[in-house]
């Protein structure tokens, strides 16, 4: 395991994971926290389905980040993965598999699964989010063009909705933040039940 700390002042949870997105989306609800980032096997099981494969994940991210925890506070794991004609997509590897994917999503609608839990060394916790994502049809050249911005390449399903991919969204059900990478809903069910406070703020000096 390998370990990033960022602390600011007090905080109430940890987050285990190195997304800056997941990072953004506890500071818009107000929850002070610290990462911590820890390295776990993300491979899924030859008989694992889609849904069981990202909610182990969140839960094995939250386990090993307690493990790596000095603190009282609970920590948070989350995992986010693409479902297209059964077909589970996660971050593309390389350009050759990053097409193949956007091949196949151009002009369908797909699901987007992103599973969040809690452990605090006594009790775990997780809860699921399921979004359905519909693209327009995609060509070629802006399959290149996007590849080459660099952003694909960390991207569960290899692209961003936040971000220049939200271009070839034409609709959207079901919870956006999920997509982004961290369903606020279910975060915040968890969080009431760790008693983590939203809403919490540093005081600007």
């Amino acid at each position: 395991m390998s370990v990033t700390q960022t602390t600011v002042g007090n905080y109430d949870l940890v987050l285990a994971s190195g997304s800056p997105r997941r990072h953004d989306i506890l500071e818009q609800i107000g929850v002070l926290h610290r990462i911590i980032i820890p390295t776990i096997d993300e491979t899924q099981r030859s008989t694992e389905s889609a849904t069981s494969y990202v909610t182990r994940l969140a839960l094995e991210k939250a386990s090993a980040g307690c493990l790596m925890n000095d603190s009282d506070a609970p920590v948070l794991g989350a995992d986010t993965i693409l479902v297209c004609d059964g077909q589970v997509f996660g971050k593309p590897v390389n350009y050759s598999n990053f097409k193949e994917m956007f091949t196949s999503l151009s002009g369908q609608t797909h699901s987007v699964l992103s599973a969040v839990a809690i452990d605090n060394k006594e009790k775990s916790l997780v809860l699921l989010s399921k979004t359905w994502v519909t693209f327009r049809a995609i060509t070629e050249a802006e399959i290149i063009t996007y590849w080459e911005t660099g952003e694909p390449k960390d991207k569960a399903g290899g692209y961003a909705i936040q971000g220049y991919g939200s271009v070839f969204v034409e609709h959207i059900k079901g919870s956006y933040s999920g997509v982004v990478g961290l369903p606020i809903a279910e975060t915040c069910q968890l969080l009431s039940k760790f008693d983590v406070p939203t809403w919490q703020y540093p005081i600007a000096e």
